[in-house]
């Protein structure tokens, strides 16, 4: 049994020598070690053996099967050292080979305006702020001063998901929002989507960019306003180009106002743009509204403040001379490769 046990030893090591991959490898450990192996065999039929030669032939299996696996363990190493030079050989890439190169893309124009936007208001020391566009009724509404009976809860124009839950209409439920947990001094931008029930057309859709602005402090005017608006227009679309406020009304403002900008596209000498009146009409605005300072638990005898709102859609299409908001949508490399850097 012994001598048997060393031939299958040695047979084994000889073979192993000359196995040159995995697949090779595995069938000769399976035939030796496997579960029908051969120094398996022997172990299973140790029962025909005399008792007292077991342990010495369970031992002589034992130090054999060590000794395989052993060999076995260099040789898988050897092989994986060798399959894997040849596929880094197979797979190597000339990076000297001259290729088509490929143009980078560009930011949207949309994204450009508003990382402006950001940066101006920013740099004039307000804090960019965001919040959820599946808003409650409370912010989105009641804070805002808008009643139930107000035109604005119309379902035509606001996504409702239930009585107290709608697709906010616009950003100005993250005023509110900060209003009820934050104390004056407040210095705020907020910006992202808003969703009205609009057809889409030129000029309008169903989803669209807002950002609002608020400043609640003491003794603030429609002076730093109207400051704050002239900084804003400059910077950017340019020097020589200012503000023109027109009575408005918004329910959560108290006065308001509809805020035009000079041309962008004449510098206000008329053109088709602005239908030859040197003026495009861009953003409301106002002062808050003392009920919505006393609702959102600020103090209107003490506080004032500021708020308006623009389309960020709008002042792309201004920046640009693009007739057609639809266009921001569209995708149209054409369209988009305008805007590369």
């Amino acid at each position: 049994m012994r001598e048997k046990i060393n031939e299958i030893l040695e047979r084994t090591l000889e073979e192993l020598k000359s196995a040159n991959d995995s697949q090779s490898l595995d069938a000769v450990r399976v035939r030796v070690l496997g579960k029908k192996g051969e120094l398996t065999g022997i172990l299973r039929g140790m029962g025909q053996v005399a008792a007292d030669m077991r342990p010495k032939i369970g031992q002589w299996v034992n130090e054999a099967r060590e000794k395989l696996e052993e060999a076995i363990g260099e040789a898988q190493k050897k092989i994986a050292e060798r399959e894997l030079e040849k596929r880094l050989e197979n797979e190597k890439v000339d990076v000297t080979m001259p290729v088509e190169g490929r143009s980078a893309g560009s930011l949207h124009p949309m994204s450009i305006v508003l990382e402006q936007l950001l940066d101006i208001f920013t740099g004039m020391g307000f804090e960019a702020v965001e919040g959820p566009e599946v808003e409650l009724d409370h912010y989105n509404f009641e804070l805002m001063n808008i009643p139930k009976n107000h035109p604005a809860r119309d379902a035509q124009d606001t996504f409702y998901i239930d009585d107290n839950v709608v697709l906010r209409t616009h950003t100005s439920p993250v005023q509110a929002r900060i209003m009820t947990t934050r104390k004056p001094p407040i210095r705020i931008v907020s910006f992202g989507r808003v969703y009205r029930a609009d057809e889409a057309d030129a000029t309008h859709s169903p989803v669209f960019h807002q950002l609002e602005g608020l400043v609640i402090d003491e003794d603030i005017s429609m002076g730093d306003l109207k400051g704050t608006l002239d900084t804003f227009a400059r910077r950017l679309y340019g020097e020589g180009v200012t503000t023109r406020f027109r009575p408005s009304f918004f329910p959560f403002t108290e006065p308001s106002a509809e805020v035009d900008l000079t041309c962008a596209a004449c510098r206000g000498k008329g053109c088709r743009i602005c239908k030859d009146t040197g003026w495009i009409e861009v953003l409301g605005s106002g002062m808050v509204n003392p009920k919505v300072l006393e609702m959102c638990g600020i103090d209107s005898r003490k506080y004032s403040g500021f708020a308006f709102g623009m389309g960020v859609e709008r002042l792309s299409n201004l920046k640009y001379n693009v007739p057609d908001m639809r266009y921001l949508y569209e995708n149209d490399v054409r369209f988009l490769r305008q805007f590369r850097g």
